[in-house]
């Protein structure tokens, strides 16, 4: 049996006690996306896998019900798994899409953790501070880090009492050495509750598609005792460097090259002390608040690297 018919006879046993599946269709999706896209293997049975996650919604309401193992945050650990949670709404960020209707952060003791809710579930809203059960959710995983989504079978029970969420944030301070690959002016893909960077204007997940703009920074802070991956967002990104995307867009359509603007933000941050503050979501660190040091932490170690650089 090849490695496709593997994978295919593997989903279907996932759907076969919910939804009509058959095996062989399974695996012609599979061959389509890793021949015909070039799709990783690996990324091809997710992008499978999540279109019967679909179909099951649509077709069964009570998929999953009655069986759900009740879980804390934290201990999400596994990919597409039907769990239960309780949990309050701890932020609620701005869309990216029109088929998700709210998307943010919930939490509990254990800590915190991303959810995603779309348009075509129809669930009610979400209120940022109050505190729910939610029932029947799916766990998804992306490069290490887990987030729940909201599905049409959800159920959804706020709860007449407080949930003192667990506080994941970390607070660092120290150099930085270093602004990775993937850093400046970047796209991402536009497909709905996909927010995956492009590489060579492919989605890992959805072959070749016309992404959307985006800043960002992936730096690297040394404390004198450990390292640190730090994710600047676009907001964050803009706020540090006073370059904004529009202008971002601009300098890579005057180069025309796009590498201009992590090189030009490279050589402007690197070598700086910054205290940072913000979750910890698989190995990086948020960065929701930073400040720039007048001088160094206390660390030779610290100014010997930057020195080095």
């Amino acid at each position: 049996m090849s490695e496709l018919q593997t994978h295919a006879a593997e989903i279907a046993e996932q759907f076969s006690e919910h939804i009509d599946v058959s095996t062989d269709e399974i695996e012609t999706q599979l061959q389509q996306l890793v021949t015909e896209y070039k799709v990783p293997v690996a990324e091809a049975k997710r992008s499978v896998t999540n279109s019967y996650l679909d179909k099951a919604d649509l077709e069964r309401e009570d998929l999953g019900r009655g069986g759900n193992e009740s879980v804390l945050a934290n201990e999400i650990d596994q990919d597409e798994q039907w769990v239960d949670v309780t949990v309050k709404v701890v932020d609620l960020w701005e869309p990216r899409s029109e088929s998700i209707s709210q998307v943010g952060l919930v939490g509990d003791e254990s800590g915190r953790i991303k959810f995603v809710a779309f348009e075509t579930s129809e669930l009610e809203e979400l209120e940022e501070g109050e505190c729910y059960k939610l029932g029947n959710v799916v766990t998804d995983e992306y490069q290490g880090d887990y987030s729940i989504k909201l599905n049409r079978t959800t159920t959804i029970t706020k709860l007449d009492e407080e949930i003192e969420v667990g506080d994941n944030s970390t607070t660092l301070e120290g150099a930085l050495v270093d602004v990775q690959s993937g850093s400046g002016l970047i796209k991402r893909c536009p497909k709905d509750g996909c927010t995956r960077v492009l590489q060579n204007g492919r989605c890992s997940e959805h072959g070749e598609v016309e992404g959307e703009f985006d800043l960002r920074i992936k730096a690297v802070i040394d404390d004198g005792h450990e390292v640190y991956d730090v994710i600047f967002n676009r907001e964050a990104t803009e706020e540090l460097t006073g370059i904004e995307l529009e202008e971002a867009k601009q300098q890579a359509m005057d180069a025309l090259d796009t590498t201009v603007v992590a090189d030009g933000i490279r050589a402007d941050i690197v070598g700086r002390y910054f205290r940072v503050s913000g979750p910890t979501l698989g190995r990086y660190v948020l960065a929701n608040d930073f400040e720039q040091l007048a001088r160094p932490t206390d660390t030779e170690a610290t100014l010997t690297k930057v020195r080095s650089l």
